[in-house]
């Protein structure tokens, strides 16, 4: 099977208890786990039998030494984690979300390891040996300048070397804030627009095409996967998760992937989430579960069915990390959501 390598930061994740508030969990004891995009796809990749390996840069001390520990014991190559003596790791702080009322995150980030280290830093020939799947997203390339260098240094070796290049778009408004008087879209927009030539597979959701784009909200998906693979033309599919949601724990969720080659769009079956454990990292497993489907050819209805089935499950459990089988995703694909334990 081929070599996925994916290139973000990671943090630490401290999680509110339940659905406590910041202000009623602290002081007291909260929950940290470890936690970034690209990291979490690589996770879901390794758990699902993918030789997966990830590159960031961290600082040399025994909280990353854990964060590594975790990496590898999911299945994650991690030999090209750089480890710095300059910058740290980077926060946020979650608050889940409960019936009407929205999660929260604030974020703890500017200084981080992978924030300050430079493009030259990283032996693209070693991480790359091999590879035939490379992950980035645009959180990255969000957090700061050097992080925006990199990561366009990252995909333009990555398709010198033929490399398929994966970008999940993940715009996030609490971010972007590294080029002033800019604002958080503008800076986005130039900034992943230089990276979206050197990209194969688009995925995000259709705000971040609007966005991209510099348009409004477009509502026939169709016609807007079209206007980005036309803007882009070296892109071979585009990506969509569908969300819907009556409150915080009650979502429908699903997928949409548009074929350029056969210019068409293909929708999944919607699925219907009455009780979210933990939404961070569905997008995640969405993008994990395309990137199997379309490793292992497979036609690109049943290649969405498979990412939105991933990224349903992943609701399920708690942490970024999906940690599903792909048995489990199979199941749902074929219509057994019922919830019936296995004995």
């Amino acid at each position: 099977m081929s070599r996925v390598v994916t290139f973000g930061e990671i943090m630490a994740r401290v999680a509110m208890p339940g659905f406590a508030r910041f202000r009623q969990a602290m002081p007291g004891v909260v929950n940290l786990t470890f936690a970034g995009a690209e990291a979490s796809i690589a996770a879901s990749l390794a758990c699902l039998g993918v030789d997966a390996a990830f590159v960031t840069a961290l600082p040399d001390h025994a909280v990353a030494d854990a964060c590594i520990d975790e990496l590898r014991g999911l299945g994650v190559e991690t030999r090209h984690i750089l480890r710095t003596s300059a910058g740290r790791m980077g926060v946020f702080y979650l608050e889940h979300g409960v019936n009407q009322r929205g999660g929260n995150v604030i974020y703890d980030r500017e200084g981080a390891s992978v924030a300050v280290t430079p493009a030259g830093a990283y032996d693209w020939n070693a991480a790359f040996a091999g590879c035939e799947w490379f992950v980035v997203s645009g959180i990255t390339a969000a957090i700061s300048r050097t992080g925006a260098d990199v990561v366009l240094s990252a995909v333009r070796e990555a398709a010198r070397r033929g490399i398929k290049v994966v970008c999940d778009i993940n715009f996030r408004t609490k971010l972007w804030r590294w080029e002033p008087p800019l604002d958080a879209q503008e800076l986005a927009r130039r900034t992943l627009c230089g990276i979206l030539p050197y990209v194969t597979l688009f995925v995000g959701g259709a705000s971040d095409a609007a966005l991209v784009l510099g348009i409004g909200p477009d509502d026939d998906l169709k016609a807007l996967a079209r206007r980005l693979c036309t803007r882009f033309p070296g892109l071979a599919h585009a990506a969509f998760t569908l969300r819907e949601g009556s409150t915080s724990l009650v979502q429908v969720f699903g997928g949409a992937l548009y074929d350029v080659a056969a210019e068409e769009l293909h929708v999944s079956p919607r699925h219907s989430i009455s009780h979210v454990v933990d939404r961070l990292g569905a997008g995640d497993a969405f993008t994990a579960g395309l990137v199997l489907a379309l490793m292992e050819g497979r036609p690109g209805a049943e290649a969405v069915a498979f990412a939105a089935a991933a990224g349903c499950l992943a609701h399920s459990t708690e942490g970024d990390y999906h940690r599903g089988s792909r048995a489990e995703i199979e199941a749902l694909m074929l219509g057994d959501g019922g919830g019936r334990v296995s004995r």
